[in-house]
């Protein structure tokens, strides 16, 4: 029975409840091919996961390097996907190097915001409060956020402008081949190495 049950009805489960495909093919077999059955059989074994494919569990991926201006900048960049199917895409592949051009061209220090630390939030706070002390309270809190969104913007790689395409973020580039390739995906780790740099 399994092989009777298109990729296509896996899809729509998987859609559905957001279980694994061999949990959603195994389901299908045992209901017959009703989605609504595999559903029940997929809630009743706890697998089913709500939200969205952002909530998804991404333990595939490739490790890639990329190399710029002929030894002198290095990138090695971890992204993570759905599928093993997905990891082995051309599309995902390409993607994969265009973050890495961007993390060589951009030198981004964080991946999102939640990363920087606290203390280094705070000590720009202060030295931007201070810089406008004489203005009204309510101007000054204004200006400091628009000074703390700029350092995001700065350093945080998915607040980036997209160097190939300035208009998008990098994170609306992620959420772009999220919705093209059908799964999740997330830059997990990236370090950037440029020749006679402090370490």
């Amino acid at each position: 029975m399994a092989e009777e049950i298109s990729a296509k009805v896996v899809m729509a489960l998987r859609e559905k409840t957001n279980a694994g495909m061999m949990d959603c093919k195994k389901a299908l077999a045992e209901a017959g091919g009703d989605i609504e059955k595999a559903e029940t059989i997929l809630r009743k074994k706890g697998i089913t996961k709500a939200g969205s494919k952002g909530d998804r569990q991404t333990k595939e991926g490739i490790i890639s390097s990329y190399i710029h201006m002929a030894g002198r900048i290095g990138v090695l960049i971890e992204v993570n996907c759905e599928t093993d199917f997905v990891a082995r895409n051309e599309i995902f592949q390409a993607f994969v190097r265009d973050i890495s051009l961007h993390i060589a061209a951009a030198s981004p220090k964080f991946i999102r915001r939640e990363e920087i630390p606290e203390a280094l939030i705070a000590k720009e706070k202060e030295i931007a409060a201070e810089q406008i002390k004489d203005k009204p309270a309510a101007i000054i809190e204004k200006i400091v956020q628009g000074k703390i969104d700029k350092i995001f913007a700065e350093q945080c790689l998915l607040e980036q402008a997209f160097i190939k395409n300035p208009d998008q973020t990098i994170g609306d580039f992620v959420k772009s081949k999220i919705a093209e390739l059908g799964e999740n995906l997330v830059v997990r780790r990236f370090v950037r190495y440029a020749v006679g740099e402090e370490v």
